[in-house]
């Protein structure tokens, strides 16, 4: 179970990174200059999935997911399994985005690994998710 501010919204599905022992979704990191510091940022401190739902002005715990398999949204694109897969930035380039993903270079900016080959493109993408706080996140490949 995660702490949750009164004050911050989750929905089910979100990625959720933890501030002072707290869970905050993706969009609540603050904006770091370019998508891979946001995208590294939020890697460092990723806890999971969220399961459950917490509206504004609950501060229940909530369950997170720290590891397993989710389908995200993302933009089409082709994948190979074991691809590297981060968090995806908004158009602006400002706010990481809660459920949506995007293929990265380097573990350090990853959530996970594809958990399915995609091809043709697609825009949804099955992801073996690993949580950096509780299992280390994605490891380099050997």
């Amino acid at each position: 179970m995660m702490p949750v501010a009164e004050s911050t919204v989750l929905q089910i599905g979100d990625l959720v990174y933890q501030v002072s022992g707290l869970a905050r979704s993706a969009s609540m990191l603050s904006d770091l200059g370019t998508e891979a510091a946001n995208q590294e940022a939020f890697h460092d401190a990723f806890v999971g999935v969220a399961m459950q739902a917490s509206p504004a002005g609950v501060a229940e715990p909530i369950r997170v997911a720290t590891s397993g398999v989710f389908e995200f949204d993302c933009l089409p694109t082709t994948t190979d399994v074991g691809d590297l897969w981060g968090v995806d930035e908004d158009g602006a380039g400002v706010a990481l985005l809660n459920q949506t993903i995007a293929k990265v270079a380097t573990a350090n900016l990853a959530i996970g690994r594809a958990a399915r080959r995609i091809n043709p493109a697609a825009s949804r993408a099955l992801v073996d998710v690993v949580s950096t706080v509780m299992c280390g996140g994605p490891q380099v490949m050997a």
